[in-house]
């Protein structure tokens, strides 16, 4: 993997200086008012190069998903669309196959050389909780262009498991991209499926229908079993993908991502499937890293296949691994004193499960 030298600490980076900026960038830009917080930072809200973002108070139930077009504000669009309102200050259920609209505790006013991209956090797509950002006037889902200043807001739709959230609740995270435009990636690695699985043969799980609730903010609190059906390898080592039903595997490869660099995986490939092989693809620096404490981990694959069955054999690929600079090398790194849940991973549920 590609050596990147690290840079002098700074709040914002350079212009021209293109890439993801790592926690303590981050903590600048807090500092200066380009990020703001209604609340105080919380303990581990701050991750190595993103920031976990947190419902505020309220939910609006909205008729179906939307985003607000050019000088459209969302809230205009909530006022038309929504159904009725839920306080989440004492904790509320979010229904299957419901949209939902919240506003969160963090916005932005970002300089004219700095954008920002938000994604489910990986506890969030493994809870098949699809959950996007929107923008005032911003006509694209979890982009925030540079020089934008306003309000954030979290789309939720849990698609299998209805769940508990709260004010506080993190679902998302946004990263910071200095130099304007998209960085040219330093690698870009295929990934393949694991239909071979552990000793015991062990290679997936489907998630189960008309289950118990699950709280978004309670570690450990699920009976696997309850919630999904474990999946076990054939003779052929295959596996069929029947429509609309949520499938978690593995990666054959172990993913290590250089304390230098963030990686991201590309979410849905139509050359490769009608399917799509993940909901939160990013890769946190230091991941899956021998010096973070971990020797390679698999990349875990929240898999959906759309409108028709689809075989899955061991060995294909199924999405590719993108990796990308940091302007400088993190002061966090996954797994180092962060108590990361994922970290040396194999296939593995949410930290939900017990």
């Amino acid at each position: 993997m590609t050596k990147v030298q690290a840079k002098t600490a700074r709040a914002v980076p350079k212009r021209g200086a293109a890439g993801i900026l790592p926690s303590q960038a981050i903590e600048g830009l807090i500092a200066e008012g380009h990020v703001k917080l209604v609340e105080p930072l919380l303990e581990k809200q701050l991750q190595p190069a993103s920031l976990d973002l947190r419902l505020g108070t309220i939910a609006y139930r909205v008729r179906a998903s939307f985003l607000p077009g050019r000088g459209e504000k969302v809230a205009a669009k909530l006022d038309d669309l929504q159904l009725h309102t839920i306080s989440l200050s004492q904790g509320a259920v979010l229904e299957t196959g419901c949209v939902y609209v919240a506003p969160l505790l963090e916005s932005v006013a970002l300089p004219d050389d700095l954008s920002a991209a938000t994604n489910p956090k990986s506890s969030t797509g493994r809870l098949d909780v699809f959950t996007r950002v929107i923008a005032d006037g911003v006509s694209a889902f979890d982009q925030i262009p540079a020089g934008y200043s306003g309000q954030l807001f979290a789309e939720i739709c849990p698609q299998t498991f209805p769940v508990v959230v709260r004010k506080g609740s993190r679902l998302s995270q946004i990263r910071f991209r200095a130099g304007g435009g998209e960085a040219e990636p330093v690698d870009d690695i295929a990934l393949s499926v694991d239909l071979i699985g552990d000793a015991h043969g062990l290679v997936g799980y489907r998630a189960k229908r008309h289950t118990g609730l699950v709280d978004v903010d309670v570690v450990g609190g699920c009976p696997v079993l309850d919630y999904w059906e474990p999946i076990y390898v054939r003779e052929k080592k295959r596996l069929v993908l029947d429509p609309d039903e949520f499938y978690i595997l593995a990666s054959k490869e172990a993913v290590h991502v250089p304390p230098t660099q963030a990686a991201e995986m590309v979410p849905f490939n139509p050359l490769v499937g009608e399917f799509r092989v993940h909901y939160a693809g990013f890769f946190d620096p230091g991941f899956g890293h021998a010096a973070a404490g971990g020797e390679g981990a698999k990349a875990v694959l929240e898999v959906r296949s759309h409108k028709v069955p689809f075989i899955l054999e061991d060995g294909q690929t199924i999405g590719r691994l993108i990796y990308e600079r940091l302007t400088e090398t993190p002061k966090l790194v996954y797994g180092r004193g962060l108590s990361s849940h994922y970290q040396a991973q194999g296939l593995k549920l949410s930290k939900h499960f017990k």
